[in-house]
């Protein structure tokens, strides 16, 4: 009699059976990893964005940009008020106390600007930071240090510049003028093509739509605003940068991702809480916190307090790549950029591990320090995401950490 031989996987040596797994699953996430990849070349082929329709205030800080300003950006504003309409901006500039030729090249900025019969208002400060440090210590915006000093906090001193860019707004305002957009552009290499495309984030609809910033690429810059939809930070500088699924997931698929906050270069919010009552404005955490040793950017708190980012919602345009220099701006956007399918590969697998070898103890730290400073003081604080376990003071050429 012939006997036939059944086979099953149930009785494959066990061996075998782990290598087919693995197989499988290297297969499947290969073919995820291909499809992401055809995100990619959706997003770069993607369509121009619209031509603008809305009435944009235009909001910059400057200090030692010279170059930067000269090289680049003077021209690219005026390209961007050309684009946006010159009749639909206004431009506000402060300067705060430049020890370069910052003040000159703004002054030919307002020339350029004057010819065009661009409204705007450029400020320009002649307090410097050894003015401000050589102040004695206020009641408010003060850290005394480990070492025994008291040093001025960097954070309320930037919140403060920052929201002199908001004076003509008030002005206008009382004068019953309105804006839909307030843009705010940091010292970076753009196009006004960039700024059509962040404006037209998720379809316009949005409390903030933010670029993602390079110095140094393929890792982005500012760490210190970006949240993701959990409030965490970035797990990785690279792409698909984020640690919860929600951001990560729409990072990989090129879409608009959901995050707490951003900053990142440029940023485009509605007016609206601005020029509310009381208004929306940039500050730092209380100094009796900040004591604590822990700190917060100014932009990742004005997302807390904007009664808007729950309703519509912080994305972040990773479409949108701006550089602080000519040469990061020419990197991004160069084929070598584009990622093939082997090097998304590599990044996804690279954001797992990292996302499962580390943990959130940085966080666990600063959550301590908050609870203590919330016992003791019966205080709150709204953006209590946006803290590090960090002290960042004031010195004459900048800050530093202590």
């Amino acid at each position: 009699m012939r006997h036939h031989r059944s086979y099953s996987f149930r009785r494959l040596p066990r061996s075998s059976a782990f290598r087919i797994l693995v197989l499988l699953y290297v297969l499947l996430d290969s073919l995820h990893c291909l499809s992401l990849y055809r995100y990619q070349t959706a997003a770069i082929t993607a369509p121009p964005p619209p031509r603008n329709t809305k009435r944009v205030y235009i909001a910059s800080q400057h200090w030692n940009n010279a170059r930067l300003l000269r090289e680049h950006w003077n021209n690219a504003l005026v390209a961007l008020v050309q684009e946006l309409g010159i009749e639909n901006v206004f431009v506000s500039i402060y300067e705060s106390g430049s020890y370069d030729d910052s003040k000159a090249v703004l002054g030919e900025l307002d020339t350029v600007l004057e010819g065009l019969q661009v409204r705007r208002s450029i400020q320009l400060s002649e307090t410097s930071h050894a003015d401000e440090i050589a102040q004695q210590p206020t009641e408010h915006g003060w850290v005394k240090a480990p070492d025994g000093r008291d040093y001025k906090r960097r954070i309320p001193f930037l919140a403060n510049i920052r929201n002199r860019v908001f004076q003509p707004l008030e002005r206008l305002t009382a004068e019953g003028e309105h804006f839909d957009t307030i843009l705010f552009l940091n010292d970076v290499v753009f196009t006004p093509q960039d700024v059509l495309r962040l404006l037209d984030t998720n379809g316009g609809k949005y409390a903030a739509a933010c670029s993602i910033d390079f110095k140094k690429p393929p890792q982005f810059y500012d760490t210190f605003a970006l949240r993701d939809s959990s409030g965490h930070e970035a797990v990785v500088q690279t792409w698909p940068y984020f640690r919860s699924y929600i951001s990560r997931h729409a990072a990989e698929r090129y879409s608009p991702v959901p995050v707490a906050s951003c900053w990142n270069g440029m940023v485009a919010m509605p007016t609206e809480p601005f020029v509310a009552s009381p208004p929306l404005r940039f500050r730092g955490i209380p100094d009796s916190l900040a004591s604590s040793h822990v700190e917060a950017s100014e932009c990742c708190l004005i997302h807390a307090d904007n009664p808007l980012s729950l309703t519509q919602g912080v994305f972040l345009n990773s479409n949108v790549r701006v550089g602080y220099n000519g040469s990061s701006y020419d990197a991004l956007h160069s084929p070598d950029a584009i990622l093939s399918p082997f090097q998304i590969f590599q990044s996804v697998w690279w954001s797992r591990i990292i996302r499962l070898i580390t943990t959130l103890f940085k966080e666990r730290i600063v959550r301590t320090r908050l609870g203590k400073w919330i016992a003791e003081t019966n205080s709150w604080e709204r953006g209590d995401f946006c803290l590090v376990n960090e002290m960042q003071v004031l010195v004459e050429t900048g800050w530093k950490h202590v």
